[in-house]
């Protein structure tokens, strides 16, 4: 949870600050203007990807020394930020900062589909990984808020460094391997140590390891599931979407509660908190339905078998309300209407985008559990592409639409696209069904129980060995 913090901490953190680093640097394109959150999320595009430092290659060598050498980078690339002598240099080190930072949010649901084998404790524990990648970016406009009117812009990142440090040295210390074929091929290496004529080997080590097959399967497969698998282009199409509003909201933000009400950054700032607050109610809702879910299953309802109906009614809830959050935004920001009034919207908005996130980001989880890491990071690539997108286009297009009009749009977009979770509800059965990596993941299963099945057997083969030859010592 703390490395997630860094890293959607550090996606925000420029958004109350541009416009003081802008007036030191003589940046004046309201394009320019929106490129220190836009680079960082590049970074977030290809880190996954091209950079290999999301979940693939974490499935391939382990997640405990690529999350310690990507949050080292990451802690680095925040000091450049802080000590950037340009507005060229500044954007160098963010998308840097971003591609480093990306590590974490595919990394993480990777390492809680290692821990947590029960799917109810995973749902748990994900769900507290929902809320640190929300809080972070909404506690970072607050704190460029007031560092930047009082202390000066680059105390953001100061701040920022000190926090990644504190990060670094548990992460280092503490943080585990989690993966099991990794962990599985140590302990063959060490009994091969301990004992030279042991052939003790992992099923990992015996696989293809050149580079080639790395290109071509680990670092690919998010690729091939974005491009397959129908559960995985559709959950990242409306990830994308709610996605790239969340931090569109950094841009609408000002232009609503400064240009309208005449805010400082500082009290704008503090008006993402009840994005939180949503959040947090948000939580309330994931643990009663769980609660629910148990009670139910306890009762043997038929509808509780299906995979669907164990997460992605949240994100059916989620949905509607996060697209009223962005009609009640828009058509209650007028200067005759408190400003209390449209701020108080973000409630419904950090409730329906948590919702969301919590019930789509889970199902991928459960549906694909060994393959989560891949197609959490097909997810974050999608949706950071689309946050880069467009939020470019946010002031042209509040200029252009008022924000009355610019909200409503978002508003349809999102409303259109709830529509997802329902038919997953209606289909999702039958698209598993369909699915390569769903049945890859199956035959993986039974090979896995076969072989413990087998084990089972040699034991007490063994035993039984072991005691006939007991007797008859005792005989003799």
């Amino acid at each position: 949870m703390a490395t997630v913090a860094n890293s959607t901490m550090g996606s925000s953190l420029p958004s109350m600050a541009v416009p003081y680093m802008t007036r030191e640097w003589g940046v004046t394109s309201s394009t320019q203007k929106v490129l220190p959150i836009s680079t960082y999320l590049i970074g977030y595009v290809f880190g996954p990807l091209l950079f290999t430092l999301g979940g693939p290659l974490s499935e391939h060598i382990g997640r405990r020394n690529l999350t310690v050498a990507a949050l080292s980078l990451f802690t680095l690339w925040t000091l450049g930020c802080a000590l950037s002598p340009n507005w060229s240099a500044f954007l160098v080190f963010r998308f840097l900062s971003g591609t480093f930072g990306s590590a974490p949010l595919a990394i993480v649901t990777g390492q809680l589909a290692d821990i947590y084998d029960d799917p109810v404790a995973r749902g748990r524990a994900l769900s507290y990984y929902f809320a640190t990648t929300v809080g972070g970016p909404l506690l970072a406009p607050i704190i460029a808020g007031f560092c930047s009117t009082t202390i000066g812009w680059r105390w953001t990142f100061w701040v920022a460094l000190i926090y990644a440090g504190a990060t670094l040295i548990p992460v280092v210390l503490f943080l585990p391997e989690t993966y099991a074929p990794v962990l599985l091929t140590r302990r063959a290496q060490k009994l091969r140590k301990a004992d030279t004529t042991t052939q003790a080997y992992a099923a990992f080590e015996l696989e293809d390891k050149d580079i080639k097959q790395v290109i071509t399967k680990v670092l690919t497969r998010p690729i091939r599931m974005i491009l397959t698998e129908t559960i995985v282009t559709a959950t990242c199409l409306y990830l994308a979407l709610v996605y790239a509003i969340f931090y569109i909201s950094f841009g609408a933000f000002p232009i609503v509660f400064q240009d309208l009400y005449g805010l400082s950054p500082g009290v704008t700032g503090l008006l993402f908190l009840p994005i939180f607050g949503g959040v947090l109610i948000a939580l309330g809702v994931f643990f009663a339905w769980e609660g629910f879910l148990r009670k139910s299953r306890e009762r043997n309802r038929p509808w509780t078998t299906k995979e669907e109906y164990r997460r992605v009614p949240l994100a059916a809830i989620g949905g509607p309300i996060f697209a009223v959050s962005l009609f009640w935004l828009g058509f209650s920001a007028k200067k005759d209407v408190h400003y209390a009034v449209p701020s108080l919207a973000g409630i419904a908005f950090g409730m329906g985008f948590q919702l969301i996130f919590v019930g789509m980001l889970n199902y991928l989880t459960d549906a694909y559990e060994i393959f989560a890491a891949s197609a959490n990071a097909a997810a974050s690539s999608a949706r950071s592409f689309l946050a880069v997108v467009l939020p470019l286009a946010t002031t042209p297009m509040f200029a252009q639409l008022g924000i009355n009009g610019a909200l409503g749009l978002l508003g349809g977009l999102s409303l259109l696209l709830s529509g997802i979770p329902f038919i997953f509800l209606w289909k999702g059965e039958r698209i598993r069904a369909g699915s390569a990596f769903c049945i890859a993941l199956k035959e993986r299963k039974l090979e896995m129980q076969k072989g413990a099945e087998k084990e089972m057997k040699k034991s007490s083969g063994a035993a039984t060995a072991g005691n006939d030859s007991q007797e008859e010592k005792e005989a003799v």
